[in-house]
């Protein structure tokens, strides 16, 4: 037995185990002890656990695992409060270069823990008739609801996440207008095989989509998730999108150590 360090931190109600590995003594392969500790009844309880590593060109290099304890991509609030967590250990002030599994970011961190990450360039968006396919650093759908309060999101996102999508599958957004560039989110999260309070790189295709689509002319969106609001601004490009920035709140929620 050993005992881990580790910190909770939360961005719109997406929890994370933020954990700092710069000697990189966690174990990276072990998905059961990562599964434990991310069950919120047998572990700490998160959406999902974080590595902090060292990277030589960069402040530093983050690792993500979905709760099913498995590597994943990239994770957009996860990625906003590794960076919350890195100012934490002093290693950065006001701004970070960090590398992620989908490659370079940059972020920029403001008061009242506001935290904006730069995302991938989205240089492909598949429109369908009823859903939008693209990969914000994560594959995701997205489809328009007239009543997002009401849908069924664990029994429709799991099926269209399987059905649709196979074993690989991508996460599910639902979608309903609020106002020009107002939009009410809910996502159902492959790895977690549950709905999520929030879903960053979700957000990020929800505004991209609402964009596509002629829903919103604004080129910057807000999007209400069920843990709270997030903020995502672009530049249209003749392919698809650059200059993504996801901003919003990144909150230490409490640390402590777990024997594993």
């Amino acid at each position: 037995m050993q005992a881990i360090s580790f910190y909770k931190y939360q961005g719109t109600g997406n929890d994370f185990i933020v954990i700092d590995d710069r000697q990189e003594l966690f174990s990276k392969k072990d998905t059961k002890l990562i599964k434990r500790l991310c069950d919120r009844k047998y572990g700490i309880g998160a959406d999902g656990l974080i590595l902090l590593q060292e990277d030589r060109l960069h402040n530093f290099k983050m690792v993500y695992f979905n709760a099913d304890g498995n590597e994943s991509s990239m994770c957009g609030n996860g990625g906003r409060c590794i960076v919350s967590f890195a100012r934490l250990l002093g290693m950065i002030t006001d701004k970070a270069t960090f590398e992620a599994i989908d490659g370079l970011h940059e972020a920029r961190l403001f008061d009242n823990d506001l935290v904006s990450l730069q995302m991938k360039n989205v240089d492909s968006l598949q429109t369908f008739d009823g859903h939008v396919f693209m990969d914000t650093g994560s594959p995701h759908h997205v489809e328009l609801t007239d009543n997002v309060a009401h849908v069924d999101v664990v029994t429709q996102g799991r099926y269209l996440r399987n059905e649709l999508y196979g074993k690989e599958g991508a996460n599910i957004n639902f979608v309903q207008p609020q106002t020009s560039d107002t939009f009410k989110v809910r996502t159902y999260e492959r790895g977690v095989e549950d709905e999520t309070l929030s879903c960053g790189t979700g957000v990020t295709a929800v505004a991209l989509a609402m964009h596509k689509t002629g829903q919103t002319k604004a080129h910057e969106v807000t999007l209400e998730t069920p843990g709270g609001h997030l903020k995502v601004s672009f530049e249209p490009t003749p392919q698809g999108y650059q200059n993504i920035w996801l901003t919003g709140p990144a909150l230490l929620v409490f640390k402590g150590s777990i024997e594993a």
